[in-house]
């Protein structure tokens, strides 16, 4: 059968929000000459997130207007002043200012829900005839929803602005705050699309804030919530990570841990593409070996960002020179990305995205989280956590990169346990324990699980000095170790029993 003649319509034209992270949402921004809703709770950041647009129009050479029924033009300074922007160029009308409330104007009453809806409506529409903005914010339904005091009278009203700035070639948001659930899924149906958003008060540390895409007709969209930042500057916005977009070709070669018996137990050393679960009782020696393995890396070139949650920077710096593991050097060199992370101070999207920035600007081969106990704090549950690492360490391995974890659990000697069972999600897991042996703490290693070699199945003595990391060999005389109640049925000597090499 011949193929049928189709018309291709053209894509319209797309323009930037003033914000990269909401861009990248949206497949590259806006069509143009739309209206579109921004929802979301009073202190969300519309007001902010309307100025970054009004802002991006200014800078690109296009008109913008702010329209306000809520705030007054003094505020808005205020709100640009604390993120050092100047709204010079950028025009602000109130509709009731104190002009508005004077005697000597048509309107001498005072409160702004008594004023007159349609003269407020005409008000609006002589502005933008006169200014023939190509971008304008309305801020906010809230206060027209109240002039209408009445559901219908509103929704006919909304429909007459969204006709008239229809033809005079503007971008539109108008700005809602939820205060009242009369005709907020009216406003969804009305526009072409609807941004929302949200934040959340913790029991303990900032407020976490979401930005969720409700609809965007002819625009491909990135669905779910998004971490985002109010901060001095604007928003800054985490689009939620999709593993399947990030693909890219590498070598699956393993790579030296800087220890042959770690090695040996891993089954040639740590694979690109993996991940690695270092898992054991506090104090085992996890975090040594996790900067072990980076110093592995280092030494190779590479680059390497390690995520430290438990322990101060100075800890672990003082703690590394002592063990003959210095990494000053290469934080100098900037090879090294030792950056402490504060749980109660960040987003698990703006996680996420410092990892990315590591990885695709600074070349990072190699990614430590030390640890999940204290990420996990930041997640709001057990299921959002093991979704959101189920995504990244996707993202990680189709990267290439080399990811440690480095999980701890309860208990120190007999029965241990983790708040989260995160095994299956990595590729290999390495196990430390604490056992008992002529009246002394040791401490043993083992490999259980790896998806890409033929590992060792043995229990190796594993030991911390100041020689660094010493691992020695299977405890063949040795029975009960992993379960911290061991039994000693040979001659072999142990590390400390026998001399350094």
């Amino acid at each position: 059968m011949p193929e049928t003649n189709r018309i291709v319509a053209p894509l319209p034209a797309r323009i930037s929000t003033g914000v990269a992270g909401l861009d990248d949402i949206l497949d590259g921004g806006l069509i143009e000459n739309r209206v579109y809703l921004v929802e979301g709770v009073p202190g969300a950041g519309k007001t902010t997130l309307g100025l970054h647009f009004l802002l991006e129009g200014l800078r690109r050479g296009e008109t913008g207007l702010y329209i306000t029924l809520s705030e007054t033009a003094a505020e808005l300074q205020t709100v640009a002043a604390s993120h050092h922007w100047s709204l010079e160029g950028l025009h602000i009308h109130e509709l009731v200012s104190e002009d508005g409330l004077s005697s000597e104007a048509r309107q001498s009453i005072l409160h702004p829900s008594e004023v007159e809806l349609g003269e407020t409506v005409e008000e609006v529409k002589r502005k933008v005839l006169d200014l023939h903005p190509r971008r304008l914010v309305f801020d906010s339904l809230s206060e027209l929803r109240l002039l209408a005091q009445d559901a219908l009278k509103y929704r006919r009203q909304v429909l007459a602005l969204k006709q008239f700035f229809s033809t005079q070639g503007c971008t539109v948001w108008l700005l809602d705050d939820k205060t009242s659930q009369l005709g907020d899924l009216q406003l969804h149906s009305i526009t072409h699309g609807v941004i929302e958003l949200d934040q959340r008060v913790q029991e303990y540390g900032v407020e976490q804030r979401r930005l969720r895409v409700v609809k965007m007709r002819g625009v491909k969209f990135a669905g779910g919530h998004h971490d985002f930042k109010l901060d001095t500057g604007g928003i800054t916005i985490y689009p939620r990570l999709v593993a399947a977009q990030h693909r890219r070709e590498f070598g699956t070669y393993p790579q030296t841990t800087g220890v042959p018996e770690l090695d040996a137990l891993l089954g040639g050393g740590l694979a690109p593409g993996t991940s690695t679960l270092l898992v054991g009782p506090s104090g085992a020696g996890k975090t040594t070996t996790a900067v072990r393995c980076a110093l592995g890396a280092l030494e190779r070139g590479e680059c390497v960002k390690y995520m430290l949650f438990d322990e101060t920077l100075g800890t672990l710096m003082s703690r590394s020179r002592q063990l003959n593991m210095p990494l000053d050097a290469y934080i100098e060199s900037g090879k090294l990305l030792l950056q402490q992370i504060d749980p109660a101070e960040m987003s698990p999207g703006q996680f996420i995205s410092l990892v990315r920035e590591a990885i695709e600007q600074a070349g990072a081969t190699m990614v430590v989280i030390d640890s999940l106990n204290a990420y996990m704090q930041a997640m709001p549950g057990h299921r959002y956590l093991l979704l959101q690492m189920h995504e990244l360490l996707s993202y990680l391995n189709q990267q290439g990169i080399t990811t440690l974890m480095v999980l701890g659990q309860h208990g120190l000697i007999g029965n241990v346990a983790s708040d989260i069972d995160l095994s299956y999600l990595s590729d290999a897991m390495l196990v430390f324990r604490f056992f008992e042996s002529a009246g002394e703490v040791l401490s043993a290693l083992s490999v259980l699980k790896s998806r890409t070699s033929s590992h060792e199945r043995t229990i190796r003595e594993f030991r911390i000095d100041s020689g660094g990391l010493r691992v020695g060999p299977p405890l063949k005389d040795f029975e009960g170790v992993l379960a911290g109640l061991p039994s000693y049925r040979g001659g072999e000597p142990l590390l400390g029993a026998r001399p350094n090499d």
